[in-house]
């Protein structure tokens, strides 16, 4: 990914509740037959004092059987993003040299990829992804309301994944290279159009 310097996110932490923030990402991987790419909810916690990702896909999903382990992936997230007109900048007023844009945020994950096909690893897996995402309901969902026969049968067609953390890089381009006017005009733009997310964004890394 290029990333000027101006644009560079090198805050562990900033990246980390990146993907708390924004958990579905693309899995990208090399097999035999070209470039393999899955789109899957994860989670980050340490293991063993590493940093590892965790998800799970379908086990007719083929990826396990292409894959060899400990092989190298990345994992892509993608932050608030959005079309920034010309129009937002005051400068533009004043001598017309200025062209649209794309604000986005992006962490790109490398790591080292593991299956996991017991079912104690599935269970806590899943378990943890379901209680990340149901914790804002009215009455949050949990695996043990099911029958465990069902939830069994459901872990078996399943496949664990981990990807250990071997390098992690953001790229936050919201802005920072025009003029605080021009930032400022951004935010008025944004406001107006009602993109919260972005314009949350914007206005965090002013």
């Amino acid at each position: 990914m290029y990333i000027p310097k101006h644009f560079q996110e090198s805050n562990e932490a900033t990246l980390i509740e990146l993907i708390g923030q924004f958990p579905f990402a693309s899995l990208i991987s090399k097999v035999d037959s070209g470039i393999e790419v899955n789109h899957l909810p994860f989670y980050l916690e340490k293991k063993e004092g590493k940093k590892v990702l965790f998800a799970h896909i379908a086990k007719a999903n083929s990826l396990w059987k292409m894959k060899q382990e400990s092989e190298d992936v990345l994992v892509v997230f993608n932050g608030p993003n959005g079309y920034i007109s010309p129009n937002y900048y005051p400068s533009k007023q004043e001598h017309g040299r200025a062209v649209p844009t794309w604000n986005y945020i992006a962490v790109h994950v490398k790591g080292t990829l593991k299956f996991r096909h017991e079912n104690e690893t599935k269970l806590a897996i899943v378990n943890h992804l379901t209680n990340l995402h149901e914790v804002h309901q009215p009455k949050p969902w949990s695996v043990s309301d099911a029958p465990s026969h069902y939830i069994e049968k459901m872990l078996s067609g399943i496949v664990g994944i981990e990807v250990e953390i071997n390098d992690m890089v953001g790229k936050w381009k919201v802005s920072q290279n025009q003029s605080l006017e021009n930032q400022q005009g951004v935010v008025n733009g944004l406001t107006a159009e009602g993109a919260t997310q972005l314009l949350s964004t914007m206005i965090t890394d002013q």
